[in-house]
């Protein structure tokens, strides 16, 4: 899996992305809340698409948010949608993308199997944290579904969703794992970044 066929990819899929977007406002708000994501809190939102939590972020009285997508498009749809001060949406990698701060809260959502090299990700993730901030990869469905979901046109842009197990063993050699869950209903890892 290359940059340019994820680019490629999501910036085909970006104009009807809000229009097929399946969410539960419930399993959001566990998310988010497992996430940390609360009052004055700096948010970084890591392959952010169109923006679909940016508004759950805001609710939640976020101090800032800056949400990053690899896709020109994505990030250009997010750029539109969200024109308050408190926003900022960079197109770029996560990876290699030089941040003027930390973070209080680092969230993955809806996008982790799109990264080819998981323990990379998670390290450079941990490193973007305050002491004491959370970094949460987690989905809005089962590991099943989101599985079977890529195993058709998204199965060249997608390395599968690892167990949940597997995830927090990898958290665990950078942060204090706070939350584990992979139920038919969701699937989330949060860890904090010691003190």
């Amino acid at each position: 899996m290359d940059k340019q066929s994820v680019i490629q990819f999501f910036d085909g899929l970006a104009a009807g992305w809000d229009a097929d977007l399946v969410r539960s406002d419930a399993v959001i708000g566990a998310i988010l809340d497992n996430a940390d994501v609360t009052e004055g809190k700096h948010v970084l939102d890591v392959a952010c698409g169109t923006g679909v939590l940016i508004p759950d972020y805001l609710k939640r009285g976020a101090a800032s948010v800056t949400g990053i997508d690899i896709s020109p498009e994505m990030a250009r749809i997010a750029r539109e949608k969200f024109p308050q001060t408190q926003v900022r949406i960079l197109c770029g990698d996560v990876e290699e993308t030089r941040f003027d701060r930390l973070f209080d809260c680092v969230v993955v959502y809806n996008a982790f199997p799109h990264f080819p090299e998981p323990e990379r990700l998670i390290r450079r993730l941990a490193g973007l944290l305050v002491p004491g901030g959370t970094l949460t990869v987690a989905h809005g469905m089962s590991r099943e579904k989101i599985n079977a979901h890529h195993a058709g046109t998204a199965s060249r842009v997608s390395v599968g969703l690892m167990e949940a197990e597997k995830l927090a063993d990898i958290f665990g050699r950078y942060l204090s794992v706070t939350k584990m869950v992979s139920d038919d209903r969701m699937y989330q890892v949060a860890g904090r970044k010691q003190a």
